[in-house]
């Protein structure tokens, strides 16, 4: 056999797999990209704290198109695939993630990538369809919700006020159930700040509850916060 035409039908065969493999990347990258968009778009528009992170956002889109690439890279070779692994093993994670929301899609966004970078490209549609439809119910019917008729609390007064049962007939008066939360002190020991977990009733005035307060603490800071607003902060 002349050995020009079996080299020139191997560069044939190596040209139309490399074609094929460069598809294979483009498709799987860009189906990666939308159910990344489609995921960050579902992140915001299901967001119930005070502010998002922008960066967040866009951690989600990038995890969802690297996972996949990184799945493509490695496919069945096990060498890759511990090597890989010993690579991001020397990668610290140094940023906290107050909401375990994020954390959850963090994952989502890793399994869609997984699934992309598998060739699985209807299972990953599937899977944010279901996910993301699980999540909008969620919100719509505010599974899980917490009574936010609690609040908290906050009484500042001088270090040298006794504060054994100072303002029971008050909370007595104003609440319908409270609970002492902790005593700290701040601005430097100057002063203590007192907290407690209150019910309000219904029928009185908080205003009139929190003058109340600051008749008997020396006219110092009341503060009364819904307990989510304390998770938001």
């Amino acid at each position: 056999m002349d050995l020009n035409l079996l080299f020139a039908e191997l560069q044939r065969v190596a040209a139309v797999n490399m074609h094929l493999d460069v598809w294979k990347v483009l498709i799987t990258l860009a189906v990666s990209l939308v159910l990344g968009l489609a995921m960050a778009m579902l992140y915001i528009k299901t967001f119930k704290g005070t502010f998002y992170s922008q960066s967040f956002v866009h951690t989600l889109v990038i995890v969802s198109v690297v996972i996949s690439m990184i799945i493509m890279v490695i496919g069945s070779n096990i060498g890759q695939a511990f090597a890989l692994a010993g690579a991001l093993s020397i990668i610290r994670f140094r940023s906290a993630i107050r909401d375990p929301r994020d954390v959850a899609f963090i994952f989502f966004a890793m399994g869609s990538g997984l699934a992309c970078g598998a060739g699985f490209y209807l299972a990953a549609a599937v899977f944010v369809a279901g996910i993301g439809l699980t999540v909008v119910v969620f919100k719509i019917t505010e599974f899980g919700k917490r009574d936010l008729t609690r609040k908290q609390l906050r009484i500042s007064m001088p270090e040298t006020m006794n504060q054994e049962g100072v303002f029971e007939d008050l909370l007595q008066k104003y609440t319908a159930d409270y609970n002492l939360v902790g005593i700290k002190t701040v601005s430097l020991g100057t002063l203590y700040e007192i907290r407690y977990s209150v019910v309000m009733k219904k029928e009185v005035s908080e205003k009139l509850f929190l003058d109340e307060v600051r008749t008997r603490n020396g006219n110092l800071n009341v503060s009364l916060l819904l307990e989510q607003q304390m998770i938001d902060y």
